[in-house]
């Protein structure tokens, strides 16, 4: 048990040195949470300026001059790509689920069935698949698409010139360049 009475005595022994190194050491980590959180913003602001250039503004200037491949002088190339991007949104996802369901495509669609237990509640978990409705216990199913099997999807669709609904799977299809260093 603590004894508050005996820390109360330590804390007012102790000197002003101590105090005055434990303030520094406040200081120093609300610099430093500072910095992270201005390198953080700058990281976010580099990332979006790479994108602009990389999506739309080289893309745009290699079709303008009819190409879709450029080598440099120090071998670097220049590639300009097809690139898909996709999600479903909360709000659209049952309607999205529905519409993979009605065409054939739920294999996508993931299923987690969940039931949460108590304290104490171990042995009703060893048997839950066998007694879970008689013993009146409601488990929890979530639904997903993984993204990475929904952006694989998507583009496999694309490619075969289905028609995907856009607003539901939040379909982008950009261009990028890519550029691979020569050596």
């Amino acid at each position: 048990m603590i004894d508050f009475e005996d820390v109360a005595t330590e804390l007012t022994q102790v000197g002003d040195n101590d105090l005055k190194a434990v303030a520094d050491l406040v200081r120093q980590q609300l610099v430093l949470e500072r910095r992270i959180e201005d390198l953080e913003d700058e990281l976010k602001r580099a990332q979006q300026s790479l994108a602009k250039i990389s999506q739309e503004i080289l893309p745009e200037a290699l079709a303008e001059h009819g190409l879709s491949e450029l080598k440099m002088e120090d071998g670097s190339k220049i590639t300009v790509s097809q690139f898909i991007q996709a999600h479903i949104s909360k709000e659209k996802q049952e309607e999205a689920f529905d519409w993979l369901r009605e065409h054939d495509f739920d294999d996508l669609i993931k299923n987690v069935v969940s039931l949460e237990f108590g304290k104490g509640e171990d042995d009703h978990a060893r048997d839950v698949m066998e007694t879970l409705t008689n013993r009146g216990y409601w488990p929890q199913n979530k639904q997903s698409v993984h993204p990475s099997t929904l952006k694989a999807f998507v583009k496999e669709q694309v490619e075969k010139g289905a028609e995907i609904p856009s607003d539901l799977f939040g379909v982008f299809i950009g261009k990028k360049a890519v550029i691979k260093k020569g050596k």
